[in-house]
């Protein structure tokens, strides 16, 4: 039994910064959903004096020139460390108070500041902050977690919208010699396994994380293996079941959860802007398409507009091992093909 490697297009939406994307590849993938809508936004940093809009998601701020759709930025909330307010001098108003976005993406940091030019419109803040503060406090429906606060009296702590759909006994855990037995916990957005003598021995594997599922043979037997996606750390998962008959029936399960889970996924972050402005200033004003054709250039790189000031060199993050816990890292080369070897 082996499950599809192609069941889930790969989430980059949260997870990247990208610059001057053509329009059509902005388009909001599934599971993604339109927060807010604001206009009269400034790109402070980058496009001073340039007017456009800024739309909200769930998983990204994306800001579009109102005279060129070419000009454009995509920000992933995964890459975002710090929303602040700040005064900031706009060639549109002056001095005024902006919306400061510290990130960092590939070892490097970016600073982005969003002016509103419509006075006393307070949305551009508001709205920003708090759905980032919302996808700052959901990441357990988008984050592969190791030895997490997960189970309490070895019950699951739900999350907002998780149904449980089946509590499995009998799970052997085979990141160790030995194995160690646990229990399966199967909702609607991850797959939970927790060992009964030590319920803080976790791992909580949302299906956004998941890259195949198969049944294969292991040195214990038939084996339940989830491999987990490059972004999650690139796990592979053994589990083998205590009767070894359940196996087939875990397998389904999950497997069936996930293909569900591909076709209408949950990113977690619940928000909804309770009252949108009535101001005509405000009002939605449809973006006329550039009808000229875009010839790339020597110009500088967008992305060095957007470097902290007083910054010159590209900081380097520190090599993390994730700590082992029920799971074992591929070794360089090898596959779940191979779990029974590594």
């Amino acid at each position: 039994m082996a499950g599809s490697d192609t069941l889930q297009e790969e989430v980059w939406q949260d997870r990247e910064i990208k610059f001057d994307q053509m329009p059509q590849l902005l388009k909001l993938r599934k599971g993604e959903f339109q927060i807010d809508s604001i206009n009269s936004v400034e790109d402070t940093k980058g496009n001073n004096g340039e007017r456009g809009i800024l739309i909200v998601t769930n998983l990204r701020l994306i800001w579009t020139s109102a005279k060129y759709a070419r000009t454009n930025l995509s920000i992933g909330f995964n890459c975002v460390s710090s929303v602040n307010i700040r005064t900031v001098n706009s060639k549109l108003r002056g001095n005024s108070q902006a919306l400061y976005v510290m990130t960092r993406y590939n070892s490097t940091r970016f600073e982005f500041i969003f002016t509103s030019l419509v006075k006393h419109s307070p949305r551009l803040f508001t709205t920003v902050q708090a759905v980032f503060k919302s996808y700052e406090t959901t990441k357990l429906y988008r984050d592969l977690k190791l030895r997490g606060a997960i189970i309490r009296e070895k019950e699951l702590i739900m999350l907002p919208n998780e149904q449980v759909y089946e509590k499995i006994n009998g799970i052997w855990n085979l990141s160790s010699d030995q194995g160690n037995l646990g229990t399966f916990i199967i909702t609607n957005v991850r797959t939970v396994w927790f060992a009964v003598l030590a319920e803080n021995f976790n791992v909580s594997i949302p299906y956004l994380q998941m890259k195949s599922i198969n049944v294969r043979n292991s040195k214990f037997g038939q084996a339940l293996v989830i491999e987990t996606t490059a972004a999650s750390g690139g796990y592979i998962l053994g589990f083998r079941a205590d009767p070894v008959e359940h196996l087939e029936e875990v397998y389904t399960q999950i497997y069936n959860l996930w293909k569900i889970f591909s076709v209408t996924p949950i990113f977690g972050v619940d928000f909804a802007v309770e009252e949108k402005p009535t101001d005509a200033k405000e009002n939605f004003v449809p973006r006329q398409e550039d009808d000229v054709q875009i010839v790339e250039g020597d110009d500088i790189e967008p992305c060095l507009l957007y470097q902290p000031d007083g910054e010159k060199e590209i900081d380097r993050e520190p090599a993390f091992n994730a700590e082992r816990a029920a799971t074992e890292t591929p070794k360089h080369g090898a596959s779940g093909e191979r779990i029974e070897e590594t």
